[in-house]
Parts: structure tokens; C-alpha cells; sequence
């Protein structure tokens, strides 16, 4: 059965009568009798396409009628379908057509405050599934991961933990270093009222240790590592690389996901460890530069008041703020969909994110401690 386009017209009103079978095989026949039809079409105020008599048609070819009608009703034609007994046509022709809103919108910049809230608001829920969904795969993923250890890219662990953990090893440590001094100031600021300098080493442990060490290196890591992470695999994804990995056989989640985890799980808690030493040098120097505490003595203080509960108070938080900023910058790397731009917003997200997930997961172990009485 051939391909034929007939356009019936009635003064300003045409109906483009579709028959035979429209799909890729007959793509030839199809297009160029497609885009003819345009050219008996002008002045149309109202055209319908009649599907009553397609035989078969796929993919290809209601894409070239849903462009037509699409066309059409730029230029101020109401373009419509007339599905006759036709109905899985229609529904397919009504897919690929543009989706279009029936209600005016405000321009972005005179949306209300009030209604920006609303729309952030509304979309909360849809984030969080997609945000359970996606922990929920990467769980289901770790005992096929262990089952098939070929299923993981072992191979880029080694230079995951370089790249997240000793390339870090330099602005942590900074970080750090100075979040100590800072402390320290403060400390002598308050505490010199009353004549309780002594007391500054106790200040810094518990404060460094417990609290901002881990917080500060986190959000370091989620500015530096995450975006990282997030950016190499949204190119991944713009590129079809992902869609190339599953053509393959292998699983994203875990080809992926579960080696940069693992990694952040490994480096995060010693890059910990490592800025409490940097905290307390920072205290250190900032206290025998403002007072007249001798090292040994600053030394001993801090010796004494450096108990386990405080260690490991810091670093028990350390692999879950790890998990949170790998899993978050992952999950919107694999969401990526468009080009460069696409790329730049999903990392910006990540970022985000991952520093307002580490503030909570931190704010909630605070809490649960502060509960627990350690």
C-alpha cells in the first residue's frame, strides 16, 4: 500500500487525509510527501488531520505530521486530529506533538515571592522520592557489587582516593589550620574577661573536634571533590557514555557510584583526623602569638582534654557526611539531561546540595549526641 497525503480544502478550512502505512521503511515516500503538504495550506485558519485510513505508523512518521501541526499552528492555524477509529495513532501522534500550557503564566520576573515558595514548595516531594529512589538503588547495588566483583571499576579506586583525598589533603588542612586560629581568638577574646586563658585548649578540642572539623572539611570536600564528581559524570551522561555502559551490560550505579563512595567514605575520615592536628597547630600559634602560654604548656592542655568521646564524636559523623555528598553529587550527575548548560546547573545543584545535606547530617548527629549525653 503506498503513502498518500490529500489535502481537501474548503475556503479556510483543510483536512489532510493520511493513508497507508507511515513508518521508517517508507520514510522515503513519507517526507517528501509530508512536507508538500504545507505548501497548499496557506491562509488555512483550521486544518485537521485525518487518521482514519493510515494503515501503520510508528516513530518516524508522527514525527514529521506532529512537526506539520506544530508548524501550522505557529503561523496562527488551529491545527487538530482526526483520529477516527485510529485511536493508537493518535495517542502516538499527540506524544510527539509540543506540549503546550492552557492557562498564561507570569513572566518569570514578576512571579511573587509567595509563589516562587509555592513552586519550591511543591517540588519537595518529587525530590525526595527521587532522592530515596536513588539511595534505594545504590543499597540494592553494594551486595551485586560484592556477589560480582567485575561489575565495579576497582581499578579507578586507587586514583579516586588521590584525587578526593590527597589532592584535598592542602585546602583542608588550611581550612583547618585557620578555623583554629579563629577559634583561639575568640576564645582569648571571652574568655580574657575573666581571667580564663588557661581554658582555651579545652575550648579548641571540644569545639575543633567534635563540631567544626568535620563540618569544615566536608563542605570542602562537597565544594571541590563533589563537583567534581558531579561534572565528570554529567558529561559522561551528555555524552552517551552512560547509555554506552548499559549497552554493555554494566550497571551505572555500580560501574560508577560505588567506587567514588567508597572513596569519600575512605578519605573523608582521615582528612578529619588530619585537620584536628591542623586545628589544633592553628590554636596553637595563635596562642603563643596573643598570650604568654609557653607551647608545652598550650601542649598539655590540649593533651589533657583530648578524651575518645571527642574523637570519635567528629569522626563517626565523617562516613555519613561522605555517603551524602557522594551519593548527592552521583545522583545529579546521572540526572543530566541537555548539553553544556545542563552540565554547569546539575554541578551547581550538587554543590548545593551536598553543603546544605552536611549542615543537616551534622545538626542531627549534634542533636543525637547532645541526647545520648556524650
Amino acid at each position: 500500500m503506498n503513502v498518500g497525503v490529500r489535502v481537501d480544502r474548503k475556503l479556510d478550512h483543510a483536512t489532510i487525509v493520511l493513508s497507508g502505512p507511515f513508518h521508517l521503511v517508507h520514510s522515503t515516500e513519507v517526507v517528501p510527501a509530508v512536507q508538500n503538504v504545507e505548501a497548499h495550506l496557506d491562509g488555512c485558519h483550521w486544518a485537521n488531520v485525518n487518521l482514519a485510513q493510515v494503515d501503520r505508523i510508528d516513530g518516524t512518521g508522527a514525527v514529521l505530521v506532529a512537526h506539520l501541526l506544530d508548524r501550522l499552528a505557529a503561523h496562527g492555524c488551529r491545527a487538530g486530529v482526526e483520529e477516527g477509529n485510529n485511536l493508537k495513532a493518535a495517542r502516538l501522534l499527540a506524544l510527539y506533538r509540543r506540549p503546550r500550557t492552557g492557562h498564561p503564566s507570569l513572566p518569570p520576573h514578576t512571579t511573587s515571592l509567595f509563589a516562587r515558595l509555592g513552586t519550591l514548595a511543591a517540588q519537595i516531594p518529587a525530590k525526595a522520592s527521587d532522592a530515596f529512589d536513588f539511595t534505594g538503588r545504590c543499597a540494592a547495588a553494594l551486595p551485586k557489587a560484592a556477589a560480582s566483583l567485575t561489575s565495579v571499576d576497582w581499578r579507578s579506586l586507587p586514583k579516586l582516593i588521590q584525587e578526593i583525598g590527597a589532592d584535598a589533603l592542602p585546602v583542608t588542612s588550611v581550612a583547618n589550620l585557620l578555623v583554629g586560629i579563629i577559634v583561639v581568638f575568640l576564645g582569648i577574646s571571652l574568655l580574657g574577661r575573666f581571667g580564663a586563658v588557661a581554658f582555651v585548649p579545652d575550648l579548641v578540642v571540644t569545639a575543633h573536634f567534635r563540631e567544626l572539623c568535620p563540618l569544615i572539611t566536608a563542605i570542602v570536600v562537597a565544594g571541590r571533590s563533589g563537583s567534581g564528581l558531579a561534572s565528570e559524570i554529567a558529561t559522561m551522561k551528555v555524552s552517551e557514555e552512560i547509555d554506552a555502559l548499559r549497552s554493555m551490560g554494566f550497571d551505572p550505579v555500580r560501574w560508577l557510584v560505588v567506587p567514588r563512595c567508597l572513596a569519600l567514605v575512605l578519605t573523608l575520615p582521615l582528612l578529619t583526623w588530619i585537620g584536628n592536628v591542623m586545628g589544633v597547630a592553628g590554636g596553637l600559634t595563635a596562642t603563643m602569638v596573643i598570650t604568654n602560654m609557653t607551647a608545652r604548656a598550650y601542649i598539655q592542655g590540649t593533651l589533657d582534654h583530648i578524651t575518645v568521646a571527642h574523637l570519635l564524636v567528629g569522626l563517626a559523623k565523617s562516613p555519613f557526611l561522605a555517603l551524602a555528598i557522594g551519593l548527592i553529587a552521583c545522583g545529579q550527575g546521572l540526572l543530566t539531561q541537555g548539553g553544556a548548560a545542563a552540565v554547569g546547573g546539575r554541578t551547581t545543584s550538587a554543590v548545593v546540595q551536598s553543603i546544605f545535606c552536611v549542615v543537616v547530617i551534622s545538626t542531627l548527629f549534634t542533636f543525637f549526641f547532645a541526647l545520648l549525653g556524650i
